[in-house]
């Protein structure tokens, strides 16, 4: 992670004590490294944008999206967004759906009730709430943006199923592991349960690759 909030070595070792599975898929995958993103808005509007679509698609509506307004690069401000007309979301390919989910995200932070820096001083569970609060956005979408965007150490997220894919692989379980099962799989992680995620996501790639 790049300008990480936590030492990596010191969670790395933590994990390596808390748990021997865990010690072994660090050493078998090799060093800790994810990209943090830097832009907020741009994450959650991402976030919206890829629901339920393959990587592909997702990426050619987004840029259809942006390209509507700009460069390309950036989404429209929040403001531009919610002058947005129904017919211009379908041409950009934007579902009615989730052209809802994206005007609640634009008037959250054009009326402050999201605001991003103040995020920053917010405990997880509070960020958490704040991002639930905007449609569209549930915990799956709070956990991705407390790990990537706020670079928060201590985030399980059991609604993931890649996650919980690396445990199944990991500890050999005969079946992939409900959320429950998973969030106490995960809790001798803590206060690095982020680190851990990361590594059983990597468990999956190899399985992925020879499919």
């Amino acid at each position: 992670m790049s300008e990480s909030l936590f030492s990596i070595d010191a969670a790395l070792a933590h994990l390596r004590r808390a748990d021997p599975v865990l010690a072994g898929v660090i050493d078998e995958i090799g060093p800790f490294d994810w990209l943090q993103r830097s832009d907020p808005y741009l994450a959650l509007v991402r976030t919206i944008l890829f629901q339920q679509l393959a990587g592909p698609a997702a990426n050619a509506i987004m840029r259809r999206f942006f390209v509507f307004y700009s460069d390309g690069e950036a989404p429209p401000a929040p403001a531009r967004l919610l002058e947005t007309t129904d017919e211009q979301f379908r041409s950009t390919g934007v579902s009615r759906q989730k052209a809802g989910y994206l005007r609640d995200l634009a008037l959250h932070v054009a009326e402050g009730r999201l605001d991003f820096a103040a995020l920053l001083s917010l405990s997880d569970d509070e960020v958490a709430q704040r991002i639930m609060a905007v449609r569209g956005l549930g915990e799956w979408s709070a956990h991705m943006f407390l790990m990537f965007h706020l670079g928060r150490p201590d985030v399980l997220p059991v609604a993931d199923l890649g996650m919980r894919q690396g445990m199944r692989i990991a500890y050999a379980l005969p079946e992939t592991p409900t959320p429950a099962k998973a969030r106490e799989i995960g809790a001798p992680w803590a206060p690095h349960r982020s680190v851990g995620s990361w590594y059983m996501w990597r468990v999956t790639e190899p399985v992925a690759q020879d499919i």
